[in-house]
């Protein structure tokens, strides 16, 4: 390999379609079959339910792994996939008793974002 290559930095290319929202509308419109109004219902039922549980996650209770597994469900079901991911990795931390302070943290960041992504929508005229 000529010198000049082995020089070269490797960069990760940026998505093609970069992340717009922490809910994937596409799949929560495919979903709510296209019905806004139960887009809407769905959307302000995630927020609080988001809210509870995460407050409820905070004191980790004997049933936490349930609890974060309820919010991953949910979360795919109305395309809120980084809620998902991070309640499935805060699901995988409490399983190896490693991390799981870290894990909450991403999580509720995560349902933040989703929640603040959810008001924009339900803003929308």
């Amino acid at each position: 390999m000529p010198p000049l290559l082995e020089q070269i930095a490797w960069m990760p290319s940026p998505p093609l379609v970069p992340d717009q929202t922490s809910i994937d509308i596409v799949h929560l419109r495919r979903m709510t079959l296209g019905e806004i109004e139960l887009e809407r219902e769905v959307l302000s039922l995630f927020a609080q339910q988001s809210r509870d549980l995460l407050g409820r996650l905070g004191a980790m209770p004997d049933d936490a792994a349930a609890l974060a597994h309820t919010l991953k469900g949910s979360a795919r079901a109305i395309g809120a996939f980084g809620v998902a991911d991070a309640a499935q990795a805060l699901e995988a931390a409490m399983r190896a008793r490693s991390g799981i302070a870290g894990a909450l943290r991403e999580l509720e960041a995560a349902a933040d974002a989703a929640r603040a992504a959810i008001d924009t929508i339900l803003n929308q005229p």
